[in-house]
């Protein structure tokens, strides 16, 4: 489609500027309605309807194609900086049979039982930041709530040791802007490279301490892994580690604060959850419906592909506005713009589809389920000081906020 459209706001996909960040909806809403295979600036083309979102995600006439489609955009050297060889190695961006092979090896430890097993620990880690704060009267829901709990999760199924969890605390909020469709600047892949250096050394020193001393943690279980012959490489073994790391615990901070923002901007919905807090299951999807942790995935076009009216040659890069189809009135005709808690039949793209449907998706549903539902129960006076103006992170993939000011 025609890259000159221009809505009366200006461009029509500028997703890293403050008014975009701070509310993307509207901008959905006329890329649904002028240009919905649109074609951005960098010559990406931008699908915004359920529909098309939905087809890409699982055709296999699209792949992910991720080292041919980061040096068309980035030039034939990029892949010497290790930030970008570390993501190569994601199976989030492997096409099959490495995809396979790499999800083979980690799925078992996100199997339904294994999951509903964490749920006493779960409700352990919230209580213990609710305890820690509850004297005080204030807080903040990012920093003292949201984000204890899955970095402490994934380090428990990882096996990372106590005493060195702290750092993995203080350093895991800056990896959101490798994801973003804009391309990053110099500075900002040198800084990835150095995050990635540190990530490497460490992780290498504790597969060593696993082969040695095996426990029962998912590394120990990664390192020992023999799938048809198939062993990890050190480097797919430290890449897809880093990943689990940063989906285990980001997309879940995003889902807790995101949806309890929107709780207290519609106090009508929090009345509601509060009176009937068996509600809660089915307001997790609404939340991962109204605002999207994750608002965009990617996919690569393996053939020359027809998709809503436009021509997609073999090669361009197609992306799929999750938070757009979320909201799309085909799908969900009563008002989607407005939070509703008992609203029927909810399925969010938000977690991904087909073969990259993501794998910790029941996981972060149970702990911002319980930390949600525990929040609302201890402290049901609870406030959030500004819920006209919060401070959004700068990332456009990863919707979350740098901090939630709360008191009670």
């Amino acid at each position: 489609m025609n890259e000159q459209v221009q809505g009366a706001g200006g461009p029509l996909f500028n997703p890293l500027s403050p008014d975009f960040i701070r509310d993307p909806y509207p901008h959905y809403e006329r890329l649904r309605t002028i240009d919905p295979v649109h074609v951005t600036s960098f010559g990406q083309f931008v699908t915004s309807r359920h529909a098309e979102v939905s087809l890409v995600m699982r055709d296999k006439r699209f792949g992910k194609d991720f080292v041919e489609r980061t040096m068309r955009r980035y030039g034939p050297e990029i892949m010497k900086e290790p930030v970008f060889r570390s993501m190569s190695y994601w199976m989030l961006q492997a096409d099959p049979p490495d995809h396979t092979r790499l999800r083979g090896l980690v799925v078992k430890a996100f199997t339904a039982r294994r999951v509903e097993d964490m749920r006493p620990r779960i409700q352990e880690i919230v209580d213990q930041a609710i305890d820690a704060v509850i004297e005080r009267g204030h807080m903040d829901l990012i920093e003292d709530f949201a984000f204890r709990l899955p970095v402490t999760i994934i380090c428990d199924m990882l096996g990372i040791p106590e005493e060195h969890r702290e750092v993995f605390y203080k350093s895991s909020r800056d990896g959101g802007r490798l994801l973003d469709p804009v391309p990053l600047s110099p500075e900002e892949i040198k800084q990835g490279n150095a995050a990635n250096l540190m990530a490497q050394m460490y992780f290498q020193q504790l597969f060593e301490l696993r082969r040695k001393n095996p426990g029962d943690d998912l590394i120990t279980q990664l390192v020992q892994a023999e799938e048809d012959g198939n062993k990890l490489t050190n480097e797919e073994l430290t890449a897809n580690i880093i990943l689990l790391f940063g989906a285990g615990h980001e997309t879940t901070v995003n889902l807790i604060g995101n949806g309890l923002l929107a709780l207290h901007r519609n106090p009508d919905q929090l009345a509601l959850l509060k009176a009937r807090p068996e509600l809660m299951e089915g307001a997790i999807e609404e939340f991962l419906r109204y605002d999207s942790s994750v608002q965009m995935t990617g996919r690569v076009a393996l053939e020359d592909v027809d998709l809503g009216g436009a021509r997609i040659p073999k090669g361009e890069s197609v992306l799929c506005l999750l938070g757009s189809a979320n909201r799309d009135p085909a799908v969900y005709p009563d008002r989607p713009d407005r939070l509703d808690v008992t609203r029927a039949n909810v399925k969010p793209l938000s977690f991904g589809g087909g073969i990259h449907f993501c794998l910790g998706a029941q996981l972060a549903r149970i702990e911002a389920e319980i930390a949600i539902a525990t929040l609302l129960r201890r402290l049901p006076d609870l406030r959030i000081d500004d819920v006209e103006n919060p401070e959004w992170r700068p990332t456009f993939v990863l919707r979350g906020l740098k901090r939630l000011p709360a008191s009670w």
